[in-house]
């Protein structure tokens, strides 16, 4: 793909009023989901389940793209359509997940480094091959008393500028994931230095690898105060504190930034994004890369029919989809809420 075309993808992700659907979950991580609402964890399983979030009507409205699993890319409808095929006839662009979870940092007790450049140069070309047109890589970024460290967030730094230095060289849109996980007992100022110092460190070493900005795009967590503090920050502060976070580390070249749901209720994600479009003002369109917010309900509903409830279960699908399409338009009022 060429650099023209990089920037192409990557602005289409970010088109206005459209967003990411996340069902990258891996087969053990799905596993829990399915577990927890008495399905079988079968391929097959896996196989429909994806097809009703894909083939939900009328998807593309509001979603642009979707993230996939590894298995999910090479996999096909129930009439033997390609899942990507299925994907790029309705408007929607194919990406999957290329990282192989975090791991462990020696000599850092508490923080982890995200693991799988190993073989990931092969890997971006056959994902190329079967249609892939961006990818994601998910570094993760714990807060705890003596944590983050300087030697933490520049490890995950590293790792995720070298994996889009990698995506770009094949051709796919890097879609670059710093998450900073919200539990914890931290409140919003903790957490909004941490996401300062961990975008300082991205930035730069995507700079440093040179990864062009214009062909990436940033899937960011929202600045939160930690699961298990007392003081819970509203909407409107959390809106503010991103904003204002983003504005002084995120180079206005960006094309866009996503958002990921990272444990908040699906009303709550949607009404956070909504506010800071309200606030509005931005250099870079500001939308969603959701999962659990986008999925949940309809899971919970299929799983009571897995073969009767397809339907009303994309339905809900469509309808999370268009809020939170109206969210990232600034648009999303309470009334409107499934």
């Amino acid at each position: 793909m060429s650099i023209d075309l990089l920037e192409e993808t990557a602005l289409a992700m970010v088109a206005a009023g459209k967003g990411i659907i996340a069902i990258d979950e891996s087969n053990s991580t799905i596993k829990k989901r399915f577990d927890a609402v008495g399905i079988e964890c079968t391929e097959e399983n896996r196989r429909a389940y994806r097809e009703l979030l894909l083939a939900t009507p009328n998807l593309s409205d509001h979603i642009s793209g979707a993230i996939l699993f590894d298995e999910t890319l090479r996999q096909s409808t129930r009439d033997g359509v390609p899942f990507t095929k299925l994907m790029l006839d309705n408007g929607i662009l194919p990406g999957i997940k290329v990282d192989r979870g975090p791991q462990p940092l020696a000599g850092f007790p508490g923080e982890v480094v995200t693991e799988g450049l190993d073989g990931l140069r092969d890997r971006l070309a056959e994902y190329a091959r079967l249609g892939a047109r961006f990818a994601k890589w998910r570094a993760v970024i714990n807060i705890g008393e003596d944590y983050p460290t300087s030697t933490g967030i520049d490890a995950n730094s590293h790792a995720l500028a070298r994996y889009a230095a990698l995506c770009q060289e094949a051709g796919i849109v890097p879609m670059v994931e710093p998450e900073v996980i919200m539990d914890g007992s931290h409140d919003i100022d903790t957490c909004f230095d941490v996401t300062e110092a961990t975008l300082r460190s991205l930035f730069d070493a995507m700079y440093k690898h040179n990864v062009m900005l214009e062909g990436s795009i940033l899937k960011a967590s929202m600045v939160l105060s930690g699961k298990d503090c007392e003081d819970q920050a509203g909407v409107d502060e959390v809106a503010e504190a991103t904003l204002r976070c983003l504005k002084s580390t995120v180079p206005a070249s960006l094309p866009g930034i996503v958002f990921l749901s990272g444990g908040q209720s699906d009303r709550a994600a949607t009404e956070h994004l909504n506010a800071m479009n309200v606030i509005g003002g931005n250099p870079w369109p500001l939308s969603f890369s959701y999962g659990r917010a986008m999925q949940s309900a309809a899971l919970q509903l299929w799983s009571q029919d897995i073969h009767g409830n397809v339907a009303a279960a994309q339905k809900i699908v469509a309808q999370r989809a268009r809020e939170n399409g109206l969210a990232a338009l600034g648009r999303w009022t309470a009334d409107l809420a499934g």
